[in-house]
């Protein structure tokens, strides 16, 4: 391909040529990747005069638009509008329209060569384009506005969205610290769960951990899965990001459990309470057989609410409502679900709308239209449930306030969808389905990694005035007080595997709208008043945790990840005050396995190393534990007879509490740890860059809640850690 068209392709799709590895090396992508990424992109990469002609078509469409279709400002500054003409248009009076978010309405009339300014001049097939500048004359309140423009019988619309310099952050951050614990709550045994961790357990949970001081509850994503293929467990490869995972409802729980004549018979059969029994005592979460239990009772709860509603005109009442407010979105959901289910009941390989049958890979086809309305009892009922769960986390949120946790549940925003989602069969313009989010290669993945989830189109996200992350946002948001970014980088850049490269390796990372993302993202935190955490590990571009600190979002520190340059291990009181530090993740080993070498033997198990990698992996590791164990001395965090040579030190007890303290002494205004840890776990519930090859996502804890709160041992540390968080 010519040099200069390849550049003005690159440029164009704002991908990065050069970048700065894990291990600060300057890397440069290859050529080959730059061309299959466009290619992914819908250039004509083998035909120069196709692509420079696909090129100008979408210069073309870009500045034919007199209004961009969306403006992010921050509030207190001058609001300026861009105005693009064609030089025939320029000495034209405009006629603007501005409608705020609040209802009133302004009109303004300008000539752009006497009253703006111009700024930019392009010059495409052969007609010239000049931009213009003009500054509104008015200040706007936070939140989303609206500007219409009319020219030569065309009608222009614009979101203006005025957002705040910065996230929320509660006032009392300024007089104490907060400690938590994460959960992936599928793993949670219980005496009551049906063998997977629902709502109703995270109820006692936060029960007894406020009981000890803890202000938050941490959460994997929640988001919706599959409930016709229940073995697609991963939490991070969603359907949906808007909606949750009705797995996790509490079916004692709901409306007519207790009533039903039906849900006593079924769940009183024999069969059915051996089952029941068979599913809470696996090690693993069987997702199958979980789900088999759950949907027949769920769907009879469903059919004695319909039949009742004239007596609970109430929830009744806030069902229509979640319905309306769901709008499109909720429908298409409940629509998917509908016919996945009705599809993968006559074969088993239907795993997603890509290789459903052509009728069905478009949800405004005549043929799923037609499904929608004899099935719309079907529907329905997959939109009870997403009521349902919506309903369980709220009470969940309220009894975390009114045991006085300041921040309460904290969830995580996966990011991305997988191929089979919803989302992209609802609204496939938005995705690049050529091309796979993931990462270089970096010290959790020394492969690098390829995470299946087909990235978002920045070019159509603006196209759609970001709707989309707008609608993200607010769904995660609800019914919690702080949202957790996964792979925060991806508001400024993503690293896209080419469909068909060889390694995850053969990618290139694609710039985003940053600023305009980070705005959305402070109003809408505003206006939840949710603290935003941004989970900003492996390759981190220079500047992006400065950019986000300055937006009020807390980083995250993880412990085993904080070491000086030479190669000792920073204190916590050393760590910045607007973060979230944490002794490990999930997608670490528990800290027997760090210390115990767990993850590395695995990590050889499953071929994520070469044997030659792994003697100085081992090498490192020792090297490692005694510089942590040379800081717990130095911090006088352990006695001083604690032998102080790791070659005489396994992990126990006391060496656990010792470093989780030493942490929470550290000076991050937010603390995280595990369950697994104060349980003493050593097998991990994720290996990142496998799929097949481990058991993700389903390790299950090797205690129960009930036995968790028995604990005298594990409740004074909690109570230690609420003094040390104090203090």
């Amino acid at each position: 391909m010519d040099k200069t068209l390849l550049a003005d392709l690159i440029a164009f799709c704002g991908i990065e040529t050069r970048f700065t590895d894990a291990w600060g090396n300057e890397a440069e992508v290859q050529e080959k990747n730059l061309l299959t990424l466009l290619a992914a992109q819908g250039f004509a990469i083998d035909n120069d005069d196709l692509a420079k002609e696909q090129l100008l078509e979408r210069q073309l469409e870009i500045w034919q638009q007199v209004l961009d279709p969306v403006s992010v400002q921050k509030s207190g500054q001058d609001i300026q509008i861009l105005l693009k003409l064609a030089i025939s248009q320029a000495n034209q009076p405009l006629q603007l329209t501005l409608t705020t978010e609040q209802g009133q309405q302004h009109q303004f009339q300008l000539v752009a060569t006497e009253d703006a300014e111009l700024n930019h001049v392009m010059l495409l097939d052969d007609e010239e384009f000049q931009q213009y500048q003009w500054t509104l004359p008015l200040q706007l309140e936070l939140g989303y506005h609206q500007l219409d423009l009319t020219v030569e019988q065309q009608s222009f619309s614009q979101s203006l969205i005025i957002a705040p310099a910065a996230c929320y952050q509660p006032a009392q951050f300024k007089s104490a610290k907060q400690w938590g614990v994460s959960v992936q709550l599928y793993c949670v045994r219980s005496e009551q769960n049906w063998g997977i961790g629902d709502f109703a357990d995270l109820k006692q949970l936060v029960t007894h951990l406020s009981a000890q001081g803890a202000d938050f509850i941490g959460l994997n994503p929640i988001h919706a899965l599959y409930p016709a293929m229940p073995e697609s467990a991963s939490p991070y490869s969603p359907s949906s990001r808007r909606w949750l995972n009705v797995i996790y409802l509490s079916v004692a729980s709901m409306p007519g459990y207790a009533q039903c004549q039906q849900v006593k018979q079924l769940t009183s059969a024999p069969g059915f309470i051996q089952e029941l029994e068979a599913v809470r005592a696996t090690e693993w979460v069987d997702y199958k057989n979980v789900t088999a239990l759950k949907l027949p009772v769920l769907k009879a709860l469903y059919h004695w609410f319909s039949e009742h509603q004239a007596k609970h005109a109430e929830l009744a009442q806030s069902f229509s409502v979640f319905k309306q407010q769901g709008g499109e979105s909720l429908l298409q959901l409940a629509l998917y679900d509908a016919i996945h289910a009705h599809l993968i009941s006559q074969d088993q390989h239907a795993w997603g709308w890509p290789v459903w049958p052509e009728q069905y890979q478009r949800p405004d086809s005549d043929e799923v239209q037609a499904f929608a309305k004899t099935h719309a009892d079907e529907l329905d009922f997959y939109c009870y449930l997403q009521f349902m769960a919506r309903e369980q986390l709220a009470e969940v949120q309220a009894l975390a306030k009114d045991k006085g946790m300041l921040i309460g549940l904290y969830r995580d925003l996966a990011v991305g969808v997988s191929e089979a989602s919803t989302e992209i069969w609802g609204n496939p313009d938005l995705y690049c389905r050529d091309a796979s989010v993931g990462a270089p290669p970096d010290i959790l993945g020394p492969k690098g990694q390829n995470w299946g989830l087909p990235p978002m189109l920045p070019y159509q996200m603006f196209r759609q005035a970001y709707r989309p992350m707008i609608e993200l946002f607010r769904a995660n948001m609800q019914n919690s007080g702080a949202l957790r970014i996964d792979h925060v980088m991806a508001l400024l850049r993503l690293w896209w595997v080419p469909k068909g490269a060889e390694s995850a390796g053969e990618g290139a990372y694609i710039y985003y709208p940053i600023q305009d993302l980070l705005g959305i993202l402070a109003l809408e935190s505003q206006r939840h008043q949710v603290v935003v955490i941004g989970e900003d590990l492996g390759t981190v571009p220079d500047g992006i945790r400065e950019i986000l600190a300055e937006y009020g979002m807390y980083s995250y520190r993880v412990f085993f990840f904080e070491q000086a340059e030479d190669g000792g291990y920073i204190s916590p009181a050393h760590y910045p005050v607007q973060a979230m530090a944490t002794l490990t993740t999930h997608d670490m080993p528990t800290l027997i396995g760090y210390w115990h070498c767990g993850d590395l033997e695995l990590g050889k198990k499953v071929g994520l190393y070469r044997d030659d990698q792994l003697p100085a992996l081992f090498a490192s590791r020792h090297q490692d534990k005694q510089r942590i164990l040379d800081s717990l001395h130095g911090h006088a965090m352990l006695r001083p007879d604690f032998p102080s040579s790791v070659e005489q030190v396994g992990m126990s007890t006391e060496l656990s509490h010792a470093i989780q303290r030493h942490v929470a002494k550290g000076a991050s205004q937010l603390l995280c740890l595990q369950l697994e840890d104060w349980m003493e776990m050593t097998q991990p519930v994720n290996i990142p860059g496998t799929s097949d090859e481990y058991p993700n996502w389903r390790r299950k804890l090797t205690m129960t809640l009930e036995q968790l709160a028995g604990r005298d041992d594990i409740t004074v540390l909690l109570q230690q850690l609420t003094s040390l968080r104090h203090a």
